[in-house]
């Protein structure tokens, strides 16, 4: 099993700044993939960035340019920093791992076996 916590979340102005943090702890998969996912109420989950073994990333549309998801593998950690946020990316943001050998970074939902508790992002205007 591999456990996720994420730290960050808050409530900020359109146009400010937030930094997310997931830490990783068990049985965690050296050559794996993790990623940000967020959901919004009454919306379905929708990947929002990730990152494989080496370090390449994916990123959703609605965040490019702004969000960069990076890793310090000396602490099991990944983090999202989220520049020039607007009102919809209030959402509850996961991270997640697939959690197995992952050799290309992905946001496709159903590839991620182990989801954190999640952070509350507040964006408003």
């Amino acid at each position: 099993q591999v456990q996720l916590v994420e730290s960050g979340g808050g409530s900020v102005q359109a146009g400010g700044s937030l930094r997310l943090s997931c830490a990783a702890s068990g049985d965690i998969v050296r050559n794996d993939c993790m990623g940000w996912f967020r959901q919004a109420p009454g919306k379905e989950r929708a990947g929002v960035a990730a990152l494989d073994r080496d370090g390449d990333t994916i990123y959703a549309d609605s965040v490019k340019g702004r969000f960069t998801v990076s890793k310090d593998n000396a602490k099991n950690t990944i983090y999202l920093q989220m520049n020039s946020l607007k009102p919809e990316d209030t959402a509850m943001y996961y991270c997640a791992a697939v959690g197995r050998l992952c050799l290309v970074a992905t946001i496709i939902e159903s590839q991620y076996n182990y989801w954190g508790q999640g952070t509350q992002v507040t964006v408003s205007s």
